[in-house]
């Protein structure tokens, strides 16, 4: 496994969803670069759809330079530059069994790539890390340096806490780190390649969402078995959703009932200074510490300093 990355390393840049900005890319390559990485930009890293403004490149473009990137032999992780829409019309576009028989190869998005960290820990049994992406706003100085310390140096950010974290609903929980963006987690319900948060600690946050829509979003996921199972539930941001005090009230209506600690205010997401979370990964939640401690075992799909192959 590829992850942590180290000094010198080669990362590739794609844009699996929306169109990127050269001004936001040329910044954000510039940070990974500070890195001591090495960044290789996709062929259509800057492409346009000819017909849909909102996509960057066709859907076969943009599964090209997805499959592309992670079966080059010398790129040790995928960043994708950023989100918007697009990365639930690639999947099945994509030949998952040629990036299964690829070496692991480490994901790191946002937003709109919920759909890809999905497919990839399920299809390919593979940890990503849910995390700002270079060539948008959300890429702020403290925010790259997290991100920084969770490729390179993963055992020194493993409590994931901040002051306005705390318990919706009290109580300690083991599991592994699934979810994302709660949008796309419930456009993809019931569809192939998708992972359910049964045994697991679910991770949630939106943007733009009105709580009514919070509501049906959630609802759907409930009534789908999505949450069948769920061991804990940490909950990020919610920027732009309206009343945060409407906001949490939909959060405890539909997740309190469900009788599992729920962790809310977690500062991941669409928001300045967010934290990388690792997918994929075993955890431990303690709502009312208000607090997520990611293991570092031995083991497949596991965080580990000892997992480079």
């Amino acid at each position: 496994m590829t992850w942590p990355l180290r000094p010198g390393d080669t990362v590739a840049l794609v844009a699996p969803a929306g169109p990127v900005t050269v001004e936001k890319l040329a910044a954000g390559a510039a940070v990974l670069e500070s890195w001591g990485l090495r960044v290789r930009r996709a062929t259509g890293l800057l492409a346009r759809h000819p017909q849909l403004p909102y996509l960057a490149g066709t859907d076969a473009e943009r599964a090209r330079d997805f499959t592309e990137a992670w079966l080059d032999p010398e790129v040790t992780a995928v960043f994708a530059a950023r989100g918007g829409y697009g990365c639930p019309r690639v999947l099945d576009l994509l030949d998952w069994e040629a990036l299964r028989q690829a070496p692991p190869t480490l994901f790191a998005g946002s937003s709109d790539t919920t759909a890809l960290h999905d497919a990839v820990g399920a299809r390919l049994g593979l940890p990503t890390l849910f995390c700002p992406m270079p060539a948008t706003s959300y890429f702020d100085a403290a925010a790259a340096a997290h991100l920084r310390a969770t490729l390179f140096e993963p055992g020194t950010v493993r409590v994931l806490t901040g002051p306005e974290a705390g318990p919706l609903v009290p109580g300690r929980a083991e599991g592994r780190l699934v979810g994302g963006n709660l949008s796309l987690l419930a456009a993809g319900a019931g569809t192939p390649g998708t992972r359910p948060a049964r045994d697991g600690i679910a991770v949630l946050e939106d943007v733009g969402e009105e709580p009514y829509r919070i509501d049906r979003m959630l609802t759907q996921l409930l009534r789908a078995g999505w949450f069948a199972g769920v061991r804990g539930i940490v909950l990020g941001s919610w920027t732009g959703c309206g009343d945060p005090r409407a906001v949490r009230e939909v959060l405890r209506d539909r997740l309190g009932p469900l009788g599992v600690p729920v962790l809310c205010g977690l500062r991941f997401g669409h928001c300045p200074s967010a934290l990388t979370v690792p997918l994929g990964v075993p955890a431990e939640l303690d709502a009312a510490a208000a607090r997520v401690v990611v293991r570092q075992r031995r083991g497949p799909g596991d965080v580990s300093s000892s997992c480079r192959s």
